[in-house]
């Protein structure tokens, strides 16, 4: 190809980060054996840095769940498409690749339809509105499959209800699987974990997940630390581990556990650090400590695959400020079933999930000493965990997702649309 093709991708928090540098390690390598210059730039943060994208903004701590959480990311978020926006008017993209990152994304996503409806828009991993249902807000329509449908070429699904969902919509779909079964196939082993981070054979090891966001941090470090202290006066040898989501979180997470006494090591997650090249690899010290335990207790979220995927029990709890809980469940009438992943994908609850006032650390540590001490329970999820992990696909998921997004590049149909 005579012209190099910029790709722009759009994402935000630390699971769209990681799901980004797999996605441009793939296109990469696919850009290469067809011959192919590429110029990614993006939104995104240090693994997509890493993989070889030039960061427009940096957008891993931009994010939140809920609606009063999200007032203050409001003026960051602006200021990012303000930037993006005029980075396209200078640098026209050929394609333009958006993952996950509703808010944001949808925005990109009609501008996009108006002002450049010639460049190919791919949705990778669509906003969950097959789980969550239609919402509104004072007349405002909350999810935008309409949008999706109208202004993308592609949606390349990562669960097969997305698909089936998008599909039915109206939209042109692919269902590629989920990119965890790539970052997942070179994490270590239960053996080569411990070893690595020094916990004895015999020891109980329990990992706390409980932030990739500020607001985690507020609504549920502190029951979480509840809890381990709990189970720390019942079983006397655990150790907890709590591998850091962002660098920024340590000071809250290190007062906790001097509030709290537990006994625990914070371990920062050197894959976000850029002397690691490969985002697959086991360096990351979350894989790490999650394969080295007996339990995780963890926030909802793409953890929670991880987690599974690793065959280590859970217990998950998510809150949000009680407005915002209020206004979901009385005027935008969602109706979830389940929040963690695991869940949603076989829907039926394979992981026990506590939920605002449910999300308590005696409900936390009831199921967490069961896990732990009932082997048949254990067991139980275990064999759900390897029926789940069938839904999710085969390996290769982030080499058919650029494969996709290269064939639907300008340039390889003989078209130029920079001018």
């Amino acid at each position: 190809m005579s012209k190099t093709a910029r790709i722009f991708i759009s994402t935000g928090e630390v699971s769209g980060d990681m799901q980004g540098a797999l996605l441009v390690e793939a296109l990469q390598r696919h850009a290469q054996a067809k011959g192919l210059q590429l110029e990614i730039f993006a939104l995104g943060g240090d693994r997509m840095a890493t993989a070889g994208a030039k960061l427009l903004g940096h957008t891993t701590a931009i994010g939140s769940v809920g609606i009063f959480e999200s007032l203050r990311f409001v003026m960051p978020v602006l200021k990012v498409q303000r930037q993006v926006k005029q980075y396209f008017k200078q640098h026209p993209p050929d394609l333009v690749v958006l993952i996950d990152y509703m808010g944001p994304n949808l925005v990109f996503c009609e501008y996009l339809s108006t002002h450049s409806p010639q460049v190919p828009v791919v949705y990778y991993i669509a906003p969950q509105e097959w789980v969550w249902g239609d919402g509104w807000f004072w007349g405002v329509k909350i999810f935008r499959s309409d949008l999706i449908v109208r202004a993308t070429q592609r949606v390349l699904a990562i669960f097969p209800e997305e698909a089936r969902y998008f599909q039915k919509k109206g939209a042109k779909v692919s269902w590629v699987g989920h990119p965890l079964i790539d970052r997942l196939q070179t994490a270590p082993d239960r053996e080569t974990a411990r070893a690595v981070l020094g916990i004895p054979p015999d020891q109980i090891a329990v990992v706390l997940l409980p932030a990739s966001r500020q607001q985690e941090i507020h609504y549920l470090l502190p029951v979480i630390c509840q809890a381990a202290q709990a189970l720390q006066s019942k079983l006397p040898k655990v150790h907890f581990w709590i591998p850091l989501a962002l660098e920024k979180y340590r000071p809250a997470i290190e007062r906790a556990i001097q509030t709290y006494g537990l006994r625990a090591t914070v371990l920062n997650d050197s894959s976000a650090h850029t002397q690691y090249a490969d985002p697959r690899s086991d360096a990351s010290t979350t894989l790490r400590a999650i394969a080295a335990a007996d339990l995780a207790i963890t926030k909802s979220g793409t953890v929670n695959l991880e987690i599974a995927l690793l065959n280590v029990p859970q217990v998950v709890l998510y809150k949000v400020n009680a407005v915002t809980a209020w206004i979901l469940n009385r005027v935008l009438k969602f109706a979830v079933p389940f929040v963690s992943p695991p869940n949603l994908v076989m829907m039926k609850p394979i992981v026990p999930e506590f939920l605002q006032e449910q999300a308590t650390a005696e409900n936390l540590t009831k199921e967490s000493l069961d896990l732990l001490l009932n082997p048949q329970r254990r067991q139980t999820m275990l064999e759900n965990y390897q029926e789940m992990a069938q839904a999710l696909g085969e390996p290769g998921v982030c080499d058919r997702a650029a494969q996709e997004i290269l064939e639907l590049l300008p340039s390889s149909k003989g078209e130029d649309h920079s001018s």
